[in-house]
């Protein structure tokens, strides 16, 4: 029996036959692992290397740290402690010192004080007592001469001579002997000491302040030995008079003494004045 006959197919030159060979890698891929054998065989060799240089001389190294005992924390704090205490009693020191040099400072500069005012004190009773003693002289002389003028009749001017407005302002005041002494009254049925000295001279046209300090000072100053009758006289001193009245003449004056005696007419002797101030 003949085999079947079996088509022969014939093949290209062309047709791809499968290859035994290896595939062919890129030439990227051989230098990356190239790369990383390397890197692995250098790591090996300094590992090994080190180790053998390890083996070969061995180092050690023991650091010792110093251990803090309970006894020498309780010293440390107890210095820290001192030591503050110490500040605070160096600044407490300091402050006392400061305290008491401003308190010397201070007392010194009241002592100046006190002793200036104590020589403005003893200078200003020096002077009043002096002003008490030339006032005295002066009382004394004044009750002297008026006594003595009084006596002998020889005083510088009398009524009997007084004549235009003087003669009007010691009649006018002479009217007014008996009436009532009244504090602040200016007449006509009483008067205070000022009052009755200013409505005299008003009437006759001269005005004159109100009280007896300003009526001490309203014309000029003349002696108590040179007396003439219309002078302003004075108790106290020229520009704080306590009591005015009007010399009369013959060594008389006539005032507004007080509430028990009223306007009278007395004698220089029986109160003798401190001052006189003319106005006419």
């Amino acid at each position: 029996m003949k085999e079947p006959l079996v088509p022969v197919i014939p093949m290209s030159h062309t047709a791809h036959i499968r290859s035994h060979r290896k595939p062919r890698r890129s030439a990227s891929t051989l230098a990356m692992r190239a790369g990383v054998a390397g890197g692995v065989l250098s790591t090996l060799a300094v590992a090994g290397a080190s180790g053998s240089a390890n083996a070969a001389e061995p180092v050690t190294q023991t650091l010792e740290l110093p251990t803090l005992t309970a006894d020498l924390a309780a010293q440390a704090a107890q210095s820290a402690d001192a030591t503050q205490q110490a500040a605070a009693n160096y600044q407490l020191q300091a402050e006392r010192d400061t305290a008491a040099a401003n308190a010397a400072k201070q007392a010194k500069a009241d002592l100046a004080d006190a002793k200036q005012k104590a020589a403005e004190a003893k200078k200003k009773a020096e002077e009043a007592a002096r002003k008490a003693a030339a006032a005295r002289a002066s009382r004394s002389t004044a009750r002297t001469t008026l006594s003595t003028s009084s006596d002998s009749g020889s005083t510088s001017t009398s009524t009997s001579t007084a004549t235009g407005s003087v003669a009007s302002v010691i009649s006018f005041v002479k009217a007014q002997i008996g009436k009532s002494y009244v504090l602040g009254a200016s007449g006509p049925s009483a008067y205070d000491c000022s009052g009755l000295v200013q409505s005299a001279f008003k009437q006759i046209g001269v005005s004159l302040p109100r009280v007896s300090q300003d009526q001490s000072t309203a014309g000029t100053q003349v002696s108590l030995s040179n007396l003439q009758p219309g002078d302003v006289l004075y108790w106290g001193s020229a520009g704080s008079a306590y009591h005015v009245a009007v010399y009369v003449g013959d060594g008389m004056f006539v005032g507004a003494q007080n509430p028990s005696t009223g306007i009278v007419e007395k004698p220089l002797s029986y109160d003798p004045p401190t001052g006189a101030v003319r106005v006419l």
